[in-house]
């Protein structure tokens, strides 16, 4: 099995601050993203395998969910199926972004 590679929600804010290229992607449904969002590209857990395409190859590529879980296992099948190697699962997902960076964010 293939290691997963994380980032923490400082190291991604700190991306965002200093301007860092990389890609965000959010794996959750689309009536979570309704309810918080961190602007990610929306790509449901159950898309992503028919979406490849638009995942960068070039970039770092963060994935992320609610809790890191489906995020992480996305990262996992996407490395073994497609071979990449850009790619960070967001350790503690959008709940940890909520709880760490920006309490304006609702959790649920």
């Amino acid at each position: 099995m293939s290691q997963v590679k994380e980032i923490t929600v400082q190291e991604l804010k700190k991306m965002r601050d200093e301007g860092t290229p990389h890609q965000l992607i959010d794996v959750r449904e689309e009536h979570e993203a309704e309810i918080a969002s961190i602007q990610g590209l929306l790509m449901p857990m159950g898309d992503v395998m028919d979406r490849v395409e638009e995942i960068n190859k070039d970039l770092p590529v963060i994935v992320h969910c609610r809790s890191g879980a489906r995020s992480r296992a996305i990262v996992e099948a996407l490395q073994a199926n497609f071979n990449f190697q850009n790619l960070y699962n967001l350790k503690g997902g959008i709940l940890a972004w909520a709880n760490e960076i920006d309490h304006s964010i609702q959790t649920y």
